[in-house]
C-alpha cells in the first residue's frame, strides 16, 4: 500500500525526495531521506495517511528522525522512528501532537484533503500520533553523518521551533518550510509575521548554492533572495 502511496526522486547525490501525490497541495510536503556513509537523516514524514517507513525503511544503517516543524504534513509518521530529533521550542506540542499546534483536526475537516482514500482509512479517525523527541537539535548543533556535517539553524516565524539544515561544505541547504517558492505561511497558530522578517533577512544573506524546501520544487541562492525581498517588501521590512 505504501509504495502505491508515496513518490520519490533523486534530487542530487545521496538525496532523496519523497511526496505524497495524493493529498492536497495545502498539506503535501517535502520529505528527504539523506544518506551519509555512517547513518542517515529522515527529514519530515508527511501525514501519516500511509507508514513512510513501509515505503522508505532504514536499512542497515543508524537513521535519525528529524522533524523540521511540528506541523501535520511534516510529522504524520514521525512516531515510528525510534529515534527522534527535533528543536525544543516545540518539544511539548511534538509529546502531544495537539490540534491547536499540529493541526490535525484542519486536515480533517478540510473539504478535500485527499483525491484518493487508502483502503480502511476512514477520514473521521485521522489522528497524530504522539512522538517525544529523543533529542534535542537547537541554532549552531551539527549533525554528523560521517561523510558530509550539517549545521542546524534555527529559523522560526512559520513556528516558533522551524528548523533546517545546511550542509557548509557544498551549500546544500534544507530548509523545509522556513522559505519555499509559494505562498509563505504565516497566518496560522504559533506563526509570527515579526520574527519570521528578521528569519528572511538572515535567509536573504545566506550563501548556499541549492535550496530543497518543504514544499514544491528546489532552487538556488538567486531564488532564494528574491524570495526572502519579496517577503520583506510585502511586510514593511
Amino acid at each position: 500500500m505504501a509504495d502505491a502511496w508515496f513518490r520519490s526522486v533523486t534530487v542530487s547525490p545521496g538525496v532523496v525526495k519523497i511526496w505524497e501525490p495524493a493529498v492536497h497541495p495545502f498539506f503535501q510536503a517535502n520529505l528527504y531521506r539523506i544518506s551519509g556513509r555512517d547513518r542517515d537523516i529522515q527529514l519530515d514524514f508527511g501525514t501519516g495517511v500511509q507508514s513512510l517507513p513501509a515505503f522508505a525503511p532504514a536499512g542497515d544503517k543508524p537513521l535519525l528522525a528529524i522533524a523540521s516543524h511540528v506541523h501535520i504534513d511534516h510529522v504524520g509518521s514521525f512516531f515510528e522512528y525510534a529515534d527522534r530529533a527535533g528543536h525544543p521550542l516545540e518539544a511539548p506540542f511534538f509529546a502531544d501532537m495537539r490540534d491547536d499546534m499540529a493541526f490535525g483536526a484542519m486536515f480533517r475537516d478540510h473539504p478535500e484533503p485527499l483525491a484518493v482514500l487508502p483502503e480502511g482509512f476512514v477520514l473521521a479517525d485521522y489522528r497524530i500520533e504522539p512522538a517525544p523527541l529523543t533529542q534535542l537539535l537547537d541554532e549552531g548543533d551539527t549533525v554528523d553523518l560521517g561523510d558530509r556535517l550539517f549545521t542546524v539553524l534555527h529559523l522560526p516565524g512559520h513556528s516558533p521551533g522551524s528548523i533546517a539544515l545546511l550542509d557548509e561544505r557544498n551549500g546544500e541547504f534544507f530548509a523545509a518550510d522556513a522559505i519555499y517558492d509559494g505562498y509563505l505561511v504565516d497566518d496560522v497558530p504559533g506563526a509570527d509575521i515579526e520574527t519570521y522578517l528578521r528569519t528572511m533577512e538572515r535567509l536573504r544573506a545566506l550563501d548556499v548554492s541549492m535550496v530543497h524546501a518543504g514544499h514544491g520544487e528546489s532552487f538556488g541562492r538567486q531564488r532564494m533572495q528574491e524570495i526572502a525581498e519579496g517577503y520583506l517588501r510585502k511586510h514593511g521590512g
